[in-house]
């Protein structure tokens, strides 16, 4: 790669990412954003870096996979995580943003750098110019097109759903508890304490709510709502309402979990709970957490006024499904992350098969790294190496999209029952893999 001049289509998480970086190594970028001048189904604004479902960027303690791979990510002078840092709101041991503050702060970055040149339209073809393809999971039709003749049919779909946000003055702080988990981080959501009987009429209101069918251009991909065919529906963000079908017990022990969520002042668990987390530094929004849905809209002031406390809620964003696009990466990118059948292609974020915010974040940086640096390998104790590995490993069967996971990780050589004992072992072991690595370079 003798040319210093890349072109990046998408400036979501990935393409940010990918953008900074090599533009602080030098390099001279084009980055292509088709926002506003064509939106997605789940956008709604022209900011870069627009997170469209939770503000959270998952747990920091190194004993969650996500908070291991922040660690990794920051030994690599990860770009978007500093301006996750500035915007950050609490959310007990969570990184939560401000969404909008960390847009704009993406935004600013991008447009203040004199080696980034941001064009405002969308790109629909391929040619043979030093090229990476961050367009995300929302990939516009026309681009899918181009890509799919390199690709071989290897196209995949599924569907992801986004939770409703509700205004703090709507909420009914009679009812609503301040408190975190354990009390670990400190009291940083409020939560919606549900008695049995209360659970129970909640449950049935789910099951029996209306689905939202899709917009005309999703239809194609939503007629399974109107047959026998099982909805191709990512594990980490199925609708509540698909939970609650699954079993009358399933949230209770889910995303509803009372454990670690007694009441302050009586000392009482309720039966279940859902939590709500702050969306912005002022605190006047704020996110149903665990209820990503499919439902239609009145269906949704209906059945979430059942949550107790939310029973005059004011929605600030309703919940929403989408389809979601991305590649069959083992089948179709090489080791280096470029496409096999066009490798001046890169391909980075969730449209290469990474799912998560802060995933998405890793694959830029990843790309970057192998575009300006070469790089060819990481170490295998490494949760960055193991996602990389994940996506170009060829693991057999049906692809899925794959997050950050202690799963992914060697296991330790002497067996550990406890499992945070175990998962802070892990973690240890990657960052002084990692530190050694960067080290010998």
């Amino acid at each position: 790669m003798n040319s210093r001049e890349i072109r990046i289509i998408g400036a979501g998480l990935a393409g940010s990412e990918v953008a900074l970086q090599l533009a602080k190594k030098g390099w001279k970028i084009d980055l292509y954003e088709m926002r506003p001048q064509k939106m997605t189904p789940a956008h709604q604004t022209a900011l870069l870096a627009e997170l469209v479902c939770s503000n959270s960027l998952k747990s920091e303690l190194i004993t969650t996979a996500s908070g291991l791979l922040k660690e990794e990510l920051k030994l690599f002078d990860c770009e978007l995580l500093k301006i996750a840092d500035q915007t950050r709101l609490p959310a007990g041991s969570a990184l939560a943003v401000d969404r909008n503050l960390f847009a704009e702060g993406v935004t600013e970055k991008i447009k203040q750098n004199p080696n980034i040149r941001l064009h405002n339209r969308e790109v629909t073809t391929l040619d043979k110019s030093l090229t990476v393809v961050a367009s995300g999971p929302l990939t516009s039709d026309d681009l899918v097109v181009s890509l799919k003749h390199f690709l071989d049919g290897d196209n995949l779909y599924f569907y992801d759903a986004i939770a409703p946000i509700v205004s703090y003055e709507s909420i009914n702080r009679e009812v609503v508890y301040l408190k975190g988990r354990y009390d670990k981080g400190g009291a940083d959501y409020l939560n919606c304490p549900f008695s049995k009987d209360e659970y129970e009429v909640f449950v049935q209101a789910l099951q029996e709510s209306e689905k939202y069918i899709g917009k005309a251009f999703e239809r194609e991909y939503f007629k399974e709502l109107s047959g026998n065919q099982k909805i191709n529906f990512y594990e980490n963000c199925i609708p509540i309402e698909e939970l609650a079908r699954r079993g009358k017990d399933t949230l209770r022990f889910g995303v509803m979990r009372p454990v670690g969520l007694e009441n302050p002042v009586t000392g009482k668990r309720p039966y279940a709970a859902i939590q709500l987390r702050a969306e912005n530094k002022e605190s006047t929004a704020f996110n149903l957490v665990g209820c990503q849905t499919m439902m239609t809209q009145s269906s949704q002031r209906k059945v979430f006024r059942l949550i107790p406390g939310l029973e005059r809620a004011e929605f600030l964003r309703y919940g929403s499904i989408h389809r979601n696009t991305y590649l069959n990466a083992p089948a179709v990118l090489n080791k280096n992350l470029s496409l096999k059948n066009k490798k001046n292609i890169f391909v980075a974020g969730q449209l290469s098969g990474i799912e998560g915010y802060v995933e998405s974040i890793a694959s830029g940086l990843l790309v970057a790294l192998i575009i300006a640096e070469g790089l060819t390998d990481l170490p295998e104790a490494s949760i960055m190496g193991q996602l990389w590995r994940r996506l170009t490993g060829g693991t057999g069967g049906l692809f899925v999209p794959v997050n950050a996971n202690f799963g992914l990780l060697p296991s330790l050589s002497d067996p550990i029952k406890d499992k945070k004992l175990r998962y802070k072992l892990l973690a240890e072991r990657s960052l002084e893999a990692l530190i050694t690595y960067l080290n010998d370079q």
